[in-house]
């Protein structure tokens, strides 16, 4: 049967629409946006214990004693952990798109429940929405809004809101007819035949629908990191990337703790609104035989009250408190940046996290404010072309990423490649004999239980083995490129090394896994991989260089040797996960003048010594000594 080709289609539409329609998706990203923003701002203003104490109230006030004490622990323990901020990141994620939904979901759902001709058209498309993959509407939308938080938030509210239209629907549908006839009767417009009958009468049903678009809103949150969401998403995805369990355990308990906190308390609120909700609740009260301490709700101006001291107070604390900003470490000299804002994005692969959090380092101690987030491959070059990425340190060019550049090299700056020396393999334990070459796998491989473990499915490395390299030797039919990530292949190097069973992993040369571990690069005789001519390129959005002239001048002349890279992606490692930016500052204190060689302001260099106009070494007499460590190994005069 000949290929029809969909997706073709479908790329056609959407190129249209943002060919033609741009404008309407700036204006969408801007209020969305500018809702987040507000929304976030708010969260984050008190102080994080008296917030937790704000909801703690809350939840006294619509369930009980005990729902208030074991609201304000679990608050108390995501602080504890370190994750409050990207906990009301999440908590504003899902307000925005809860809020959006609601103001699309329940007038349509009116809509539907008064037409059956509306209804039967809007089913099928329900189905749709509901039943596609959640993160299939991440491609359209990071197409259309670029990368962050606003593209999360639209997959999010696309996804979450069929069952705001059919519960809105179901509620009013199960309205007694008798009631809404007997409301006609009496000459009751339709208008308010549906605000003072229908509604009140659904609104425990609907509650049960917002109570839904929440609990999907909170379940798009670790999809909406991948796209730059950040936020708790962010945290499970870094962590999910890194294969940080405790880090992935300490951000999943922060979601659930968020997800039971809303769940009952719009449980809560759907009874006290409802008519029929505050019926139940009187007759359960009746059965009870009166209000036990743990059971205990204050009157409502008694929580009010609570609620508006504790927000006095927060406010208080935040106008008049101790929230002194915090002082630049640059010296006026070397305020170059005077605060402006970078952001810079990364794959989780060695050298690329390595130079990323040496940049934000760098350009910190020169007085920018930098922002670095992880990304996935497309996700990245799609947020930089689009604008909302500055910088990326880790694209391997001209052959590896080329399927990339090509796609978007014109939003795209090539500030040049900073290391030079690489190369892309396949490699084996050297405990395994008798594989030197790629063509020794040929026949081999139930030696290696027919995998070869790879790395991101996104990672050119992946694209060149599946498109080329494994046919090239007819390896494709006898083994299976597993996807994953480049810590879940070190993990599984890592766990075969130790019981010395035959592992094949994807790597590429620089990597810290040739000095921990005795591997064997399998040799690549006819040249499949043809990327021993790449380099590890520098980009930037386009504009960059315009913008911010001084960091694009250092990053063009950046360099770093063998022997530097290694080191300080070795120093990473052993720090520990999460500790990247510790690790850069202890790998410069131990390697002085390099911070100062790299990004070089007014009379920082005649202070430090003239440089060598090739190598960058200090020629004066009194930084002879520390000539070691601005030039670590020959290799150094190479770039």
């Amino acid at each position: 049967m000949p290929r029809f080709r969909l997706g073709d289609g479908v790329d056609s539409a959407v190129d249209f629409l943002q060919r033609h329609l741009s404008w309407l998706f700036d204006a969408i990203g801007s209020i969305v946006s500018g809702m987040y923003d507000g929304i976030d701002a708010v969260l984050s203003a008190p102080e994080p214990l008296l917030l937790a104490g704000i909801l703690a109230v809350l939840a006294w006030w619509l369930r009980s004693l005990v729902a208030g004490v074991l609201t304000f622990a679990g608050f108390a323990l995501i602080d504890s952990v370190e994750l409050w901020d990207d906990s009301m990141a999440t908590l504003s994620l899902v307000l925005v798109s809860t809020i959006v939904t609601l103001l699309i979901a329940v007038p349509l759902g009116v809509w539907a429940a008064r037409s059956r001709t509306v209804s039967s058209l809007t089913r099928p498309v329900l189905d749709f929405m509901q039943t596609m993959p959640a993160m299939v509407y991440l491609i359209p939308g990071v197409f259309f809004f670029g990368v962050g938080v606003v593209p999360g938030i639209i997959a999010t509210i696309i996804f979450s809101l069929p069952p705001g239209v059919r519960m809105t629907e179901l509620g009013i549908r199960q309205v007694d007819g008798e009631l809404v006839e007997a409301a006609e009767a009496f000459g009751t417009s339709p208008r308010n035949t549906l605000l003072r009958v229908q509604l009140p009468l659904a609104l425990q049903t609907i509650m049960a629908g917002i109570n839904q678009v929440i609990m999907l809103g909170l379940s798009m949150v670790v999809i909406a990191g991948m796209v730059g969401g950040g936020g708790l998403g962010g945290a499970v995805y870094r962590a999910i990337g890194n294969v940080d369990i405790g880090l992935g355990f300490e951000a999943g308990v922060s979601v659930v703790i968020l997800a039971m906190y809303l769940d009952r308390i719009t449980g809560a609120l759907s009874l006290q609104v409802s008519p029929v909700g505050r019926r139940a609740l009187a007759r359960a009260k009746e059965l009870a035989g009166g209000v036990k301490l743990w059971n205990h709700r204050p009157q409502p101006v008694v929580a009010l009250a609570g609620v508006v001291v504790l927000a006095l107070v927060a406010g208080g604390i935040g106008l008049f408190g101790g929230s002194s900003s915090a002082t630049n470490t640059a010296s006026d000299a070397g305020n170059v940046g005077r605060g402006k804002k970078i952001s810079m994005g990364y794959i989780p692969w060695d050298e690329g996290i390595a130079s990323t959090f040496l940049w934000k380092e760098l350009l910190e101690r020169r007085g920018f404010e930098v922002d670095a987030r992880q990304y996935e491959a497309g996700s990245l070059y799609t947020g930089q072309a689009g604008g909302q990425i500055d910088i990326q340190t880790d694209s391997w060019l001209p052959v590896t990423h080329a399927a990339y550049w090509a796609k978007y090299k014109n939003g795209l700056e090539d500030l040049g490649s900073w290391y030079d020396q690489t190369s892309l393999e396949l490699s084996v334990p050297a405990y395994v004999k008798g594989f030197d070459s790629l063509d020794d796998l040929k026949g081999k491989s139930s030696t290696f239980k027919g995998r070869i473990i790879g790395i991101e499915p996104s990672a050119g490395e992946m694209g060149l083995l599946k498109d080329k390299v494994l046919k090239e030797y007819g390896l494709e039919d006898e083994y299976t490129l597993v996807d994953g990530s480049t810590p879940g292949m070190l993990a599984e190097l890592k766990r075969a090394y130790q019981k010395k069973e035959p592992v094949v992993v994807v790597l590429w040369s620089p990597h810290w896994a040739y000095s921990t571990y005795d591997l064997t690069k399998l040799k690549d005789p006819r040249k499949a991989f043809g990327a021993e001519s790449d380099g590890v390129h520098t980009l930037a959005r386009k504009g960059f260089s315009a913008d911010h002239p001084q960091a694009a001048s250092w990053l063009k002349d950046f360099t770093m040797s063998e022997e530097q890279l290694t080191g300080l992606e070795a120093r990473i490692q052993s720090t520990g996960k999460g500790k990247e930016q510790e690790a850069v500052r202890a790998w410069l204190k131990d390697h002085p003048g390099l911070a100062d060689r790299w990004t070089p302001v007014g009379g920082a260099d005649k202070a430090a010594g003239a440089s060598h106009p090739l190598t960058g070494c200090r020629a004066d007499a009194g930084a002879r000594a520390d000539a070691g460590a601005l030039c670590e190994s020959p290799a150094d005069a190479h770039y």
